[in-house]
């Protein structure tokens, strides 16, 4: 890897291809998602060793419900699997890790290890690392509005003095930096009702690879490609 790539500060990806992967295998496609567990940690450590600061990773979006009830539940079972790992994982690189998403439709026992996530590692000074899980850019956007609508009918916030630091307070990405690079694997060109706000000005790296073959390698690829953009806000060029 060249030492001249200018790392992005936050980068955000979009899991896909865990079942694809699993089915071209002849496998089902619960083993896709175990993969794919397996990578995050992968590129959780390989990211932070790049000099990545945030990385936030889609894992359930509020679509998900709709797929079949048997794979709902295996997602789940993996979920609470994963917590554990995670844990673990975060003591060892001192990792923070964080919960995107609506929390409320998940068990009791799934929101009591995210709060204990989350609580165990607030301090640590490692990779930032972003879970969305139940997650989905309309819904968050709609809490956020209600919210805001709340505070102004209680008298608490003019509607004048609302204000794009206002929405951005309420979001469940408040206090973290807008992602810099979204990647998506395995070929699909959209972005899926993720970070809908957050994504004004993230530049976009769409690869072919399904995400149980994406590695180190690949994510360096997709920071070149980055480092090669003309990288500009709001129509004047960065730096």
């Amino acid at each position: 890897m060249s030492e001249e790539l200018k790392m992005p500060r936050h980068v955000a990806i979009i899991l896909d291809g865990n079942g694809r992967w699993a089915k071209a295998k002849g496998m089902p496609r619960n083993y896709g998602h175990v993969q794919g567990a397996k990578t995050v940690e992968t590129i959780c450590e390989e990211a932070y060793r790049m000099g990545i600061q945030y990385l936030t990773v889609y894992a359930f979006s509020t679509e998900n419900w709709n797929r079949p009830r048997e794979e709902v539940e295996a997602l789940m079972k993996l979920l609470r699997n994963y917590m554990k790992t995670c844990l673990k994982t975060a003591e060892k690189n001192r990792m923070c890790v964080r919960v995107l998403g609506e929390k409320s439709r998940l068990d009791e026992d799934i929101r009591s290890r995210i709060r204990e996530l989350e609580e165990a590692t607030r301090n640590n000074d490692g990779l930032h690392f972003q879970i969305a899980i139940n997650y989905g850019g309309r819904d968050e956007i709609v809490r956020a509005v209600r919210k805001i609508a709340g505070e102004a009918a209680a008298g608490r916030l003019a509607p004048e003095n609302i204000t794009q630091e206002t929405v951005e307070g309420i979001l469940d990405t408040a206090g973290l930096p807008e992602p810099d690079l979204l990647i998506r694997t395995c070929g699909e060109l959209r972005i899926s009702n993720f970070l809908l706000w957050q994504l004004a000005y993230t530049e976009f790296y769409f690869t072919p690879v399904p995400w149980p073959d994406f590695t180190k390698e690949e994510l360096i690829k997709a920071v070149e490609a980055y480092n090669h953009r003309d990288r500009r806000h709001g129509g004047l060029k960065e730096g």
